[in-house]
């Protein structure tokens, strides 16, 4: 491991101009590759105490032996230029995407005499015009299919055009309209080339001017009375229209855009792409990365997003606008570099409202469920989750794998409210059925400490309640039986692993609960958010595990499930109490009406949208009970309108209404109601 004082560059001697820099090993290898606007400030702040780096930018200065630095004329340039050193030297520590799928992509050999239609995958080449990528392969060949009747341009391989070619006969395509044959003569070359032009220009969006063209057509056939000739164009105009309402019209100004969304974790990101051409969705693509550099902003993962996609796309794949989540900080630099690339005007901006922000949103999902899949396809791998265990139990020094893993975490709103979750994985996988909820009665105020030693306390004595009525019906695994169901008791396994949500006085706190009630051999940690750091009863450091360790995707999908839960259950006894205090005063209004009015309006927004005859709808209300319930609402929101502190995101802190639906990344997994995780009050 180096230091990095032992390379660092003398005083005075970086300029402060704009430049692109990079930082080597000993063996001479790049590791990173960076630009910056002002290359001694951003190269000086490397060099600053390890322990205010972020652990990643920590592995890479420590790793790295020398620092070398070009100075360019503009921001423009260091885009060009750092484009070029990733591109060579393949830096470890840069981000890089990667797609996590092949997609299939629909192409035309313009480079050809006799142009071909295919669908492919893999590496673009020069002289072929690409449409998409698209999501199946399927819907490509059932849509060129359907243009083939509209536009029998040819779609055959090489080796076929030229044996038929050879024998002077076409093959079935062109004996059913599908193909105009050029190999046998029925169409001249150029005859050809306009056909292609045609089906290339309806795909890349230009559909009315054609339809409309094609409408005249039928119109003064029929007009000549050449009912044939009508007909089939009124066939080929259908099919027209079964090709389009493949791809629904998502804006109405038929503007072409590209629109990126991301969705990160601490370690991975995932970024999603819609091409819009004409106002309809004309392909969709995902990359997965690994974010090495910790200190990667959104923006700046937009940014380098975008020089990779661009940079070897031919003019034609680079649309007037581009849509982001973020503004990067270089938007200026790149906009100008993309302009010069396409040689018209480009637009990069984030949309605020109407149909193109609704469009954001979507492929934000998109990005999101990508993300998911890629984190949770692991889970459904045997042989993966072994492995997880394995290097969970190899990580922590545990004398078996933890098959049986439980993870503790605390919600609260400024000390109100406090709860906690206890979720269970066994052999790698979720099981709800084992969930449990606890509402923390022992601790005032905001103290996550505390409730996490109250809560394994009240968690482990039922584990010890349970083992002191012990019967003789007790199964080889360990599980107690209930004699009365027959079925093992809820609290009645140990865990292999217990794991609560946070740091060194999480885990310390967690430890002397457990001890205190003898349980001195059920292993302990904790899992850090911040940096995903692992911590162990009474270690000055934690254990860190490989970024891309399969130990460390189970732990955090364990620690985020307990989050997710916790915050579910919170909010859930929020919006209830919110409604409770509301009501107290309403003269009449006794407990079973207020639990009558929560189940059927679930949250006080929808309560205050009420109308009076709504409300008396219900049973055991009448208009005056009702009218002093609406009465009630009203004035508490004109009072929260004038003094109220507002509500905050617990998970984001977020300023948020009354009526608080789950932030994006948790609306995927959030519990049903008939979710079997149980309260223990």
């Amino acid at each position: 491991m180096a230091d990095p004082s032992s390379y660092r560059p003398a005083p005075g001697s970086i300029p402060d101009s704009p430049g692109v820099y990079r930082f080597s090993d000993s063996a001479g290898r790049v590791i990173y590759v960076g630009k910056a606007k002002n290359l001694r400030a951003r190269l000086s702040s490397y060099f600053q105490d390890l322990v205010n780096l972020h652990p990643r930018t920590q592995a890479m200065v420590t790793t790295a032996s020398k620092v070398e630095w070009t100075v360019v004329a503009s921001e423009v340039e260091s885009l060009q230029l750092e484009y070029s050193w990733i591109k060579e030297y393949d830096p470890r520590f840069n981000v890089k995407y990667r797609d996590d799928k092949s997609y299939p992509w629909l192409a035309i050999t313009l480079n050809e005499d006799y142009p071909r239609v295919m669908v492919g995958r893999g590496q673009k080449k020069k002289g072929v015009k690409y449409f998409g990528p698209y999501s199946h392969a399927w819907a490509i060949r059932e849509t060129v299919d359907l243009l083939l009747r509209v536009f029998p341009m040819r779609s055959c391989s090489k080796g076929v055009f030229n044996r038929h070619r050879q024998i002077g006969r076409p093959c079935l395509l062109g004996y059913i309209g599908k193909c105009a044959a050029p190999c046998t003569g029925q169409v001249s070359q150029e005859e050809h080339r306009q056909i292609v032009d045609d089906f290339a220009a309806f795909l890349s969006g230009q559909t009315a001017t054609y339809v409309r063209r094609l409408e005249k057509e039928m119109k003064a056939a029929a007009a000549e009375l050449e009912y044939e000739r009508a007909a089939k164009i009124r066939d080929d105009l259908a099919a027209l229209e079964k090709a389009l309402a493949k791809n629904a019209v998502v804006l109405g100004d038929g503007t072409d855009t590209d629109v990126i969304a991301l969705s990160e974790d601490p370690l991975e990101v995932a970024v999603q792409i819609f091409y819009v051409r004409g106002g309809r969705i004309r392909g969709e693509r995902g990359w997965i990365a690994d974010k090495a550099d910790g200190t990667a902003t959104a923006g700046d993962l937009v940014s380098r997003f975008i020089q990779q996609m661009y940079a070897d796309d031919s003019v034609d794949a680079i649309p007037r606008e581009i849509l982001v989540p973020t503004m990067p900080e270089d938007a200026d630099a790149l906009t100008e570099w993309l302009e010069g690339i396409r040689g018209a005007r480009v637009s990069i901006r984030v949309p605020q409202r109407g149909d193109k922000k609704a469009l954001m949103e979507t492929v934000e999902r998109n990005a999101l469920q990508t993300l998911t899949m890629h984190k949770t396809k692991r889970a459904s791998d045997l042989t993966t989750r072994n492995q997880a265990l394995e290097e969970i139990q190899a990580g922590l020094d545990l004398p078996e794998a933890p098959l049986r893993l439980e993870c503790y975490d605390v919600s609260n709103l400024q000390g109100t409210e406090v709860v906690a979750s206890m979720v269970v994985f066994e052999d790698g996988l979720p099981r709800k059925s084992e969930y449990r909820r606890f509402v923390i009665k022992g601790v005032d105020g905001q103290n996550d400490v505390a409730s996490i030693a109250e809560v394994l306390t009240r968690r482990f004595k039922r584990l010890l309640d349970e083992r002191a009525t012990m019967t003789a019906d007790e199964d080889p695994s360990g599980a107690l039986i209930d004699p009365e169901t027959g079925r093992a008791k809820k609290f009645s396994y140990a865990p292999g692993l217990v794991v609560v949500d946070g740091g060194p006085p999480q885990v310390a706190a967690a430890r002397q609960a457990m001890d205190e009630l003898g349980l001195g051999d059920i292993p302990v940690c904790g899992l850090a958010k911040r940096l995903e750091e692992v911590w162990l009863p009474d270690e000055e450091d934690p254990v860190i595990f490989s970024r891309t360790s399969e130990g460390l995707y189970l732990l955090q999908r364990l620690r985020d499930e307990a989050h997710r839960f916790a915050i579910t259950h919170h909010r859930s006894r929020r919006s209830k109490s919110m409604v409770e205090s509301t009501l107290d005063d309403v003269p009449g209004l006794g407990e079973v009406r207020r639990k009558t009015l929560l189940r059927h309006f679930g949250s006080l927004k929808k309560l205050r949208q009420a109308t009076v005859d709504e409300v008396a709808n219900l049973p055991g209300f009448g208009p005056r009970l009702a009218e002093s319930v609406v009465l009630a609402v009203n004035a508490a929101a004109t009072k929260a309108e004038t003094g109220r502190a507002p509500s905050v995101n617990t998970a984001t802190g977020e300023i948020l209404g009354d009526d608080v639906p789950a932030p994006a990344g948790l609306q995927s997994t959030d519990v049903a109601d008939g979710d079997p995780g149980r309260t223990e009050n």
